[in-house]
């Protein structure tokens, strides 16, 4: 499932970025290249699914705005094929940070189906069952 799409980018950043950014034809056609904002959208796509699937189900049943608006960050990072302004690559790095804390369990996505994989038990408390007995003999020294 994609995190964003063409026409979320055009509402977020304007069509004529997109144009400046993906139009790269000799002469230029002077409107946005689909094919170019689609490779950029799916190396986003696996981009956040490597970070989410260390903590939930893929793919996921819906997009959580959290997750449209760090992919429509990061993909408008990716098209900048030279230079990236200043403002745009902070964005970028946020959104990493945020796609961490998510990864790591202190982010979590607004989901109403509970996506979140079930635990191993590999981890946790451990106990030891067997009876401890507290008589004088064992109790030496205590008592």
């Amino acid at each position: 499932m994609p995190y964003a799409t063409l026409a979320g980018l055009v509402a977020r950043f304007g069509e004529h970025m997109l144009i400046d950014l993906t139009d790269r034809a000799v002469p230029p056609a002077g409107e946005v290249d689909a094919a170019v904002v689609t490779a950029a959208l799916d190396d986003t796509d696996a981009l956040i699914d490597g970070y989410l699937a260390a903590r939930y189900a893929l793919p996921l049943a819906t997009t959580p705005r959290l997750l449209a608006t760090a992919a429509e960050t990061i993909a408008i990072y990716k098209l900048h094929a030279q230079v990236v302004p200043e403002k745009i690559e902070k964005d970028y790095r946020d959104q990493l940070k945020l796609l961490a804390a998510i990864a790591a369990g202190d982010v979590r996505l607004p989901s109403a189906e509970g996506v979140e994989p079930v635990t191993t038990g590999a981890s946790g408390v451990r106990t030891i069952d067997r009876d401890r007995e507290m008589t004088p003999e064992t109790m030496r020294g205590y008592i």
